[in-house]
């Protein structure tokens, strides 16, 4: 798998995580559209979600299941829109985007019309995932 960001920086980085770490990180983010699918999939009991794992047949109270999942899914984005906040109140929808969709500088620059220059967005970028690694702890 190739990346527009090196796996793994210095350890004297100030936002250095191991490399394994950033793209169990990294994958976790890239999970973002489908939980937004889910969430509206969840918009009640008049129909059953079909690509939720939590609607497999069992038997039992719907209503609780779907709350359930509903908690699971909101729970995750929560995170990960934290993060984003966190790194920065200017440009973490950018950096919300980038993580959640996969897209590079350059695309937030050419249609996004992103702010900055690119060593402040990768900055961003690592502080972004540095963050997530500590709330996921």
């Amino acid at each position: 798998m190739s990346t527009m960001i090196r796996p793994e920086l210095s350890e004297k980085n100030k936002y250095w995580i191991e490399r394994h770490r950033y793209y169990e990180l990294k994958h976790f983010c890239l999970q973002y559209p489908i939980w937004e699918k889910a969430m509206a999939e969840l918009n009640g009991l008049s129909r059953r979600p079909v690509d939720t794992v939590i609607f497999s047949g069992d038997i039992g109270d719907p209503t609780a299941k779907c709350a359930e999942a509903r908690f699971f899914y909101s729970e995750r984005m929560g995170l990960i829109e934290k993060a984003a906040a966190e790194t920065d109140a200017e440009l973490g929808n950018y950096i919300l985007k980038a993580v959640t969709q996969g897209v590079s500088y350059d695309f937030l620059k050419a249609r996004e019309y992103i702010p900055c220059c690119k060593e402040v967005y990768y900055e961003l970028y690592r502080r972004f995932f540095w963050i997530l690694h500590q709330i996921r702890k």
